[in-house]
């Protein structure tokens, strides 16, 4: 694990200040960024500073794909099944409940009932103001329409965003430091991608509606467009490109290792923006990151669980268990911060949300891996 990734939580951590002291003394820097978007019908849909962020975020991972390993998946088809079972047929379903349990029932009178957030219009709605849509209402903010939904609402949305975008980037790391078998996460990482581009959006409409704060799904294929297949499609052909020009000995030596510090940089760029906006909530109520924290802790260790537990009951060897079972816990949580903003906005609930599993996301994983080191000898050999 690189310098940068090692120390992700203290990054994470320096940017709520930074942000919070942004959002202070300049708060007109972000609203300045959050206003360069792309509009439809006169609505802003894509945040431009956010786009290109995520873009600089995904692309070095998905540049490092070699989705010719996705052919030979076949050769594993338990942990693969399993991977996928977990990732799309659980993990975003038992994320709802745990969040909705703790959001909207045992924490809700400390998160408020009353309280309430502000989020963008969904996308392609002409709704007047005084108008329900979910639980939501239609309210003018400065001349802006926006809707007002519970805060604790706009929480679990980012939670649901969270639980539908499964890992396709530390789980590399997570892989390889619990000394999984490095082909499997590969694999499973190209699959992962290919499947979000499908299930991302059913899914995320039918969760979010739910939750009673839907969007079209039309907005979630366009996020997925954006912040997934512009970046897939860009890393599958400059990869090409590259090796074929400077042969992959030096696109793995030199070029991985340039790009790593530029998915970060992006990634605490975005936090700063999210925090600049959210820091009022943080300070009058600084308990609010525990809140959000402690559901998504629960749904880590307990997707993590079954999928090991499921793992041993197949008879996987430790080497496809472990990463099998971290692809599951992890989220993919670039995906899910630009959605969220794009979705509900920059100073959501929704984006705070998300940014907790940033926060969270380094210290928990790397108490699963220390788990999966102490028992390997729970598995059997390694499979032929």
């Amino acid at each position: 694990m690189g310098f940068f990734e090692r120390y992700l939580t203290v990054w994470v951590g320096l940017c709520i200040v930074v942000g919070i002291a942004l959002g202070k003394f300049a708060p007109e820097v972000a609203q300045s960024l959050d206003a360069m978007a792309i509009s439809v019908n006169g609505a802003p849909v894509v945040s431009v500073p956010i786009a290109i962020c995520l873009f600089f975020m995904m692309y070095p991972i998905m540049v490092k794909i070699d989705f010719g390993e996705v052919v030979k998946a076949g050769r594993a088809v338990k942990p693969v099944g399993l991977t996928l079972f977990i990732n799309w047929a659980v993990k975003p379903f038992t994320m709802y409940a745990i969040a909705s349990f703790f959001l909207g029932s045992l924490f809700l009178g400390f998160i408020g009932p009353e309280a309430t957030d502000l989020v963008k219009m969904p996308l392609g709605k002409d709704m007047v103001v005084g108008d329900v849509y979910g639980s939501g209402t239609v309210v003018l903010v400065e001349g802006v329409k926006m809707l007002e939904v519970p805060l604790w609402r706009s929480y679990l949305a980012g939670c649901i965003l969270l639980g539908i975008a499964p890992c396709t980037a530390m789980v590399l790391v997570w892989g390889y430091l619990s000394k999984g078998n490095d082909s499997h996460t590969l694999v499973m990482v190209a699959i992962n991608s290919l499947t979000m581009l499908l299930l991302f959006g059913f899914l995320g409409s039918f969760l979010l509606g739910v939750g009673k704060l839907p969007v079209p799904w039309q907005a979630l294929l366009l996020s997925i467009g954006v912040y997934v297949a512009l970046p897939l499609v860009a890393g599958y052909l400059s990869r090409k490109w590259i090796i074929a020009a400077k042969g992959e000995a030096w696109f793995k030596e030199k070029f991985l290792h340039f790009l790593t510090p530029v998915t970060i940089t992006a990634l605490l760029v975005t936090l700063v923006l999210l925090f600049s906006f959210k820091g009022d909530t943080i300070v009058q109520n600084p308990l609010t990151i525990l809140w959000i924290a402690i559901p998504l802790f629960v749904q880590t260790v307990a997707i993590f669980a079954l999928g090991y537990t499921l793992a041993k009951f197949l008879g996987l060897s430790y080497e496809n268990a472990a990463p099998t079972a971290m692809i599951g816990a992890s989220n993919h949580f670039e995906v899910a911060i630009a959605t969220s903003a794009m979705l509900y906005g920059l100073s959501s609930g929704a984006a705070l949300a998300t940014v907790v599993g940033v926060l969270i996301e380094v210290p928990l994983m790397l108490m699963l891996v220390r788990f999966c080191l102490g028992t390997q000898s729970w598995f059997h050999a390694p499979e032929a």
